[in-house]
């Protein structure tokens, strides 16, 4: 049942997203010398260290903006964390839409899919998994020129498989 609700919200997901790049595309000038200045480079760094305890996460991202309203692009994300006995290392990528109606108001989209690599030992013995995260955020955000900040929903959110704790996280986004 997980894996048709998935399917079902990945098809959604993918209507919106073609619509949204359709209007964006049909907004274009047709000048493509311009398309290199409507480009943006940014991402996100993190670092979390702790007792007995180590996180980091990079996750760059290029983002198109065809129109002072909407947005799109994609993000790479590597994220490595190390707790007592145990080790994750997640990696994939991201397919962004952003849309700001007024200029300081931002909604996101945001399909992620993560594969997940854990090691456990538990009494001696390794247990390894290796499985694919899906994840598909819906935010909305305070935003600046270059920066905004907000809240994301995890709408596929798996208390069993996901490598976030909770379906609400903040976010902090940075273009330049």
């Amino acid at each position: 049942m997980k894996k048709r609700a998935y399917l079902q919200s990945l098809k959604y997901f993918l209507l919106f997203f073609s619509f949204l790049t359709t209007l964006c595309h049909s907004q274009q000038n047709q000048n493509q010398s311009n398309f290199w200045n409507k480009v943006q480079i940014g991402g996100g760094l993190g670092l979390g260290i702790g007792n007995k305890s180590f996180n980091a996460s990079l996750s760059p991202s290029a983002i198109y903006r065809a129109t002072n309203e909407f947005s799109t692009g994609v993000a790479l994300n590597v994220n490595y964390a190390k707790f007592d006995n145990a080790k994750l290392m997640a990696y994939g990528g991201s397919i962004l839409t952003f849309y700001n109606p007024i200029p300081i108001v931002q909604f996101s989209a945001e399909l992620e899919q993560l594969r997940i690599n854990n090691s456990v030992k538990i009494n001696g013995e390794n247990h390894t998994s290796s499985y694919w995260s899906p994840a598909l955020f819906a935010g909305i955000g305070y935003s600046l020129p270059n920066i905004t900040m907000g809240v994301r929903y995890n709408l596929l959110h798996d208390n069993q498989k996901s490598i976030y704790s909770n379906a609400w996280m903040p976010f902090v986004r940075v273009y330049f």
